[in-house]
């Protein structure tokens, strides 16, 4: 048995004898004539498997885009617990009372020696150890809510203890943190 060659128009196929295989001529390509074809697209199941991925990468995208002010108001908490550590410690390593005050209108605190001047900051020398809030780019969302401690002061002795216990509240768009101050082991933690 011969090849048959169809012409349908300018497309030419050559059908072989006893198998179901098409050759175009044309472009040499085994499968049916051009126009059995089904139209270019997407699957299903191509569909469903991008709308799957898609899906998954915004369930992980969702909470990498967390306020700012969380971010903000959790990085003021631990700030603040270092800097309560750092007076506690400076008292013990110097042996003389150093003491944290906070003023709440001005959204900051610093920390003072023994005869009531700031100290100079052991990073940035030059400059006294003062934390602004509202001056601080990165923190610039972060108010202290409120201070639970006399007079908003809080001092450590030679042995590391705090005259008193207490807390202090951070807040940034509805964001809560209270930063506790154990009495008598000044021990600092971090609450929601």
């Amino acid at each position: 048995m011969k090849n048959k060659i169809l012409q349908s128009g300018d497309e030419k196929v050559v059908l072989k004898p006893g198998s179901c295989q098409f050759y175009h001529l044309d472009f040499l390509k085994e499968g049916p004539p051009k126009a059995a074809r089904s139209v270019d697209g997407f699957t299903l199941v191509e569909v469903i498997i991008v709308v799957v991925i898609l899906a998954i990468a915004a369930m992980m995208a969702v909470p990498m885009m967390s306020s700012a002010d969380t971010f903000q108001v959790r990085s003021a908490a631990s700030m603040l617990a270092s800097d309560l550590e750092y007076a506690k410690n400076c008292a013990i390593s110097r042996g003389e009372t150093f003491s944290v005050v906070f003023d709440e209108a001005a959204n900051s605190y610093w920390l003072e020696d023994a005869s009531g001047s700031r100290i100079e900051h052991p990073v940035k020398k030059g400059f006294d150890y003062v934390v602004d809030f509202a001056s601080d780019g990165r923190l610039d969302k972060v108010k202290i809510d409120e201070v639970n401690l006399s007079d908003s002061i809080i001092e450590f002795d030679c042995l590391g203890s705090p005259d008193e216990g207490g807390t202090i509240t951070l807040n940034a768009g509805g964001e809560t943190i209270v930063v506790t101050v154990e009495p008598v082991t000044g021990y600092v933690s971090i609450s929601n």
